[in-house]
């Protein structure tokens, strides 16, 4: 039970801290942090990889499978997002 009121007081900071440091963000460097964000998640995809590769168990194949999806979605929408807001910045023409 401490450590589920741990993980939970970790998790509370986290996000506010999160907030409060995006939010603090100029919008010129919202660009590099997000492909510095999608480095971090192409990590996290090769996590899921390795985690749904492994078959420890059946539900351990059917979270990393999950795991695996969630961090693709996350990969090719942060690279979209990336994709369009440097389109911003080109000269048309």
């Amino acid at each position: 039970m401490l450590l589920l009121v741990l993980l939970l007081t970790i998790l509370m900071l986290a996000i506010f801290l999160g907030f409060e440091i995006i939010t603090k963000v100029p919008p010129t460097l919202h660009t590099p942090l997000m492909s510095g964000s999608n480095a971090i998640s192409g990590i996290t995809l090769v996590g899921a990889v390795i985690s749904a590769g492994q078959h420890a168990t059946t539900a351990a194949a059917i979270f990393g499978t999950i795991a695996v999806v969630m961090a693709t979605i996350n990969v090719v929408g942060g690279y979209m997002v990336t994709h369009r807001m440097l389109g911003m910045f080109r000269k048309k023409g």
